[in-house]
Parts: C-alpha cells; structure tokens; sequence
C-alpha cells in the first residue's frame, strides 16, 4: 500500500471498533474555503439531483445536493488532490480507494430540519467496505451535530431508508432480494437507551464513518446562523452494485445510464479512482 501514515493506531482501532471515528485538523482552511466556494456555486447552478428536504415552501431549508464532482470544480480537485482518500484508504485497510459518491448538505438558519437516524447502505445499490467522511465547514457542538450508534455497524442488520423530508420508515420488516430491512430504531425517543458518540468539532475537523453505522440528528435546536456539512463516500476494492430495493431506483437509473449493471465493480469513469493518485 501507498503510506501516508495520516492516522494513529488508536484511530484506525477506534473506527473499526465503534464504527465512527472523529479526526482533528486534517483539512486546513484552503480546502474548507474550496468547499465553500463550491456550494455557494452548485447552489448557484445546481445539479438533476439538487433537493430541497424542507417540505414548507415559505420555512428556512434543508438543501442537499449529490454526485455533483464532476460539475463543480471545486468539488472534483477536492475530491481528488485532498487527504480525504488516503485517509480512507488507512481506515479501511485498502486500495485503490474509489468515490463512491459526493454529497453536501445546506441547513439554513432557523431551520427546524435534522437528518433522521440511518443507515447510508441501504439507501443505495452498492455493497462492499465504504466509509463516509463527514466535514461540518463550521463549528459543531456535540448537541448539534450529529450522533453516532456505537458498533451499530457490528450488528449485522440491515435497516429502510429512510426520508429526509419527514422521518417516515417503513414500520414492518420488508424483504428485498432474499434480505430482511428493518425499520431503523427511533434513536430519538429514548436516547439514553443508546451508547452514542457525539463530539464538539472545530473547522479542519471530521469524522469518518462506516456505511453500516446508524447515525443522525438528535437536537432540536435551530441553528442562528446557515451550516454546510460535506460528504463523501468511498470504497475499498470489494465495492460492487447490489440491488438493494426500488426505492434506490432514481439513484440507480444514473449509473446504469454510464453503463453499469447488477455486480460490476465500483470503479471506472462514474466513480474514479481516488488513492493512489491516478495521474495517467
């Protein structure tokens, strides 16, 4: 493998045992400022897949927007050229690390929006060893930010996706593809019943995460000033496309339109290779 030695031991460690991992000061204020400049200009001009989560027309949103690397600039040489993915590729243990997919999301001041808590694999048709990086572009406070289920991502269990726009699961098992989704757990009605990691996060630091980890929003505060947190998801070698229900329909519709069917490999022109550093 390509060595960077980015982490300690004891990160790698407690990423692969809690299934979320914070990391401070990894990216300085150049790439932060990138990012900035990137949503300011995806909001701008955004993307087939720009969403607007707050269901009031006239109430402060929730924006998200995805898969939009290869439209913003500033989003690509991000992606490409910043630590993000030999990062991953210590965590997981793995390379070549490929994107799997870009996202940013936009909280604006006053809103009363949060993310519900989820599972991120099975909102998409993808399987195989991914983490997600998750870089708040502003200071968080632990009741603020977002709450992670510790070793969730141990549990073998596989949960609904879940819509942004209300909360609402599915409230019965369903069976998909010869696999069992169960509606996730509502985290929110009884936190304490979970061991939850939370952590206070100053600009430079991030968390990264395994796809598997239940994870989101517990406060209830509305932020006073507009927040922007940006995603990434990545993939060790073993990231295939695998059928994970109609509900990932639109999302899968993109790819299979550049060419990819049921078993390929995460990997090619729609999701490039990230680490080592592919400069042919």
């Amino acid at each position: 493998m390509a060595t960077v030695n980015l982490l300690t031991q004891d990160e790698i460690a407690a990423f692969r045992r809690d299934g979320a991992v914070v990391l401070r000061q990894k990216f300085d204020d150049v790439w932060l400022s990138m990012l900035r400049a990137g949503i300011d200009a995806d909001l701008q001009n955004p993307t087939e897949n720009f969403t607007r989560h707050t269901k009031d027309p006239d109430a402060p949103a929730y924006f998200e927007d995805f898969w939009a690397w290869n439209k913003v600039p500033q989003f690509e040489d991000f992606v490409r050229n910043s630590p993000c993915a030999p990062i991953a590729s210590e965590l997981l243990g793995a390379e070549p690390i490929n994107l799997v997919m870009d996202n940013w999301f936009l909280r604006e001041a006053g809103s009363a929006s949060r993310p519900p808590f989820h599972q991120d694999l099975s909102y998409f048709d993808f399987e195989g060893s991914m983490c997600v990086l998750w870089l708040p572009l502003e200071p968080v406070s632990k009741e603020n930010g977002i709450a992670f289920v510790r070793g969730s991502h141990l549990w073998d269990k596989l949960f609904m996706r879940v819509r942004f726009a209300d909360g609402h699961p599915s409230y019965e098992p369903t069976q998909v593809a010869g696999l069992t989704y169960h509606p996730p757990p509502d985290v929110n009605a009884d936190p304490d019943a979970y061991d939850l990691l939370r952590w206070d996060m100053e600009p430079g630091d991030c968390i990264y995460f395994d796809m598997r980890t239940l994870h989101g929003g517990l406060s209830s505060v509305t932020p006073t000033e507009t927040v922007r947190r940006f995603t990434l998801r990545m993939t060790a070698p073993d990231g295939v496309i695998r059928y994970r229900g109609d509900w990932a329909k639109d999302e899968r519709a993109q790819f299979q339109a550049a060419g990819y069917t049921e078993g390929d490999r995460i990997s090619g022109p729609f999701f490039p290779q990230l680490w080592p550093r592919d400069r042919g």
